[in-house]
């Protein structure tokens, strides 16, 4: 299945100058992409028929407890020494600080009890490696037997585990039962990745239409990817019939929350009107956080911003500054290089020195 680019799109004259049509874009689908979790990092692979790929994301801990990052347990007598975890609780409290060994031992004792999320928390435990060694085997054990016993976190794990291959054989049939049981219990992204199952015909039928209605309930759950996505298949109408303002609305939602493709075809939106007014310094604004993060595409396009003083106050400068940091990463654009090699010696070399110091910045993590 392939599906339209949104900078594909017909544009007016200023959109024109800055998008041209020689210049490929970015895919705005990433259905054959790994996704996002709440706070997840996004890599994204739109080929043709390429697999499904899952989620990486463990689930939140039971209880809705967000998992910290592994520390050190507090020392014993310390100003930052926490009392001992007791309760119902216990186990789940001492995952919150860190003390990964000890909220195995006390998850244990309650699955032993019977207790469904604490079979999650276990299989959490192996599976990352917190506290003791990675053992996806044993992992896929303690979520397919805390999914029989209801928790959908595990189903959504287990059901991930299954897709991927990781520690069980891979399923994507079965898979699909276990993604769309934690899904019939509202877990958004257990919905997102069924929904890539319907798109694809990967496990389930193919089935544009559920795959729009799994992928708007992730969306609307505040899933990033799912909110690119959904934009995505309104733009090109996939499951539903084509409509610019819901795409501009939902693309636009994934923009702001820091999307990185999101950015860059929202930008492209803001510029050509499409569902919404035209708004060429938001779409300048985006540009430049795209660019900043790396994407040649977003790098071209601000450089015609500036060249053509597009959304920003015109400056030739800057532009050859994005222009050679756009051509660095594969990005050539002979009309523009046209226009700016009518610069003086002086300004071309204020642009190498600019665009040096960029990715210099770039490479110790100051942009």
């Amino acid at each position: 299945m392939s599906h339209p680019r949104l900078l594909g799109l017909a544009g007016g004259s200023i959109a024109a100058l800055l998008f041209g049509t020689t210049i490929a874009a970015a895919e705005t689908s990433s259905w054959a992409g790994r996704v996002d979790g709440p706070a997840a990092p996004i890599e994204r692979k739109a080929a043709k028929q390429a697999p499904v790929k899952m989620i990486k994301t463990q689930p939140a801990a039971p209880n809705d407890r967000q998992a910290p990052a592994p520390s050190r347990p507090p020392e014993k007598g310390g100003a930052q020494a926490k009392a001992p975890p007791t309760g119902d609780d216990a186990a789940y409290e001492a995952f919150d600080q860190g003390q990964y060994i000890l909220a195995l031992e006390l998850a244990v004792k309650s699955a032993e009890r019977g207790e469904p999320t604490a079979h999650t928390l276990v299989g959490r435990i192996y599976a990352e490696g917190l506290g003791t060694s990675r053992n996806a085997p044993l992992a896929a054990q303690w979520y397919a037997r805390g999914a029989e016993l209801g928790d959908p976190e595990a189903m959504f794990a287990y059901g991930i585990m299954l897709a991927e291959g990781s520690g069980v054989e891979k399923n994507r049939v079965e898979a699909a039962r276990y993604l769309e049981a934690a899904a019939q219990r509202k877990h958004a992204l257990a919905n997102y990745n069924l929904a890539l199952l319907f798109l694809k015909g990967d496990g389930k039928p193919e089935n544009p239409h559920r795959a729009l209605m799994h992928m708007r309930y992730a969306a609307e759950s505040g899933v990033t990817t799912a909110q690119y996505d959904l934009g995505t298949m309104y733009a090109t109408g996939t499951g539903t019939d084509a409509n610019a303002l819901e795409a501009a609305k939902w693309i636009g939602k994934a923009a702001n929350a820091g999307h990185v493709e999101a950015q860059l075809d929202y930008a492209v939106i803001l510029f050509r009107g499409h569902g919404v007014p035209v708004d060429t310094n938001r779409g300048a604004q985006l540009f430049r956080m795209a660019a900043d993060k790396g994407v040649a595409t977003a790098q071209n396009r601000l450089a015609r911003c500036y060249a053509h003083g597009a959304g920003v106050e015109q400056n030739l400068v800057e532009a050859a500054k994005w222009n050679l940091i756009a051509r660095a990463s594969g990005i050539e654009d002979e009309t523009l290089e046209k226009m700016l090699a009518k610069l003086s010696r002086a300004d071309k070399a204020k642009a190498q020195t600019a665009a040096g110091e960029w990715r210099d910045r770039m490479m110790v993590g100051l942009e």
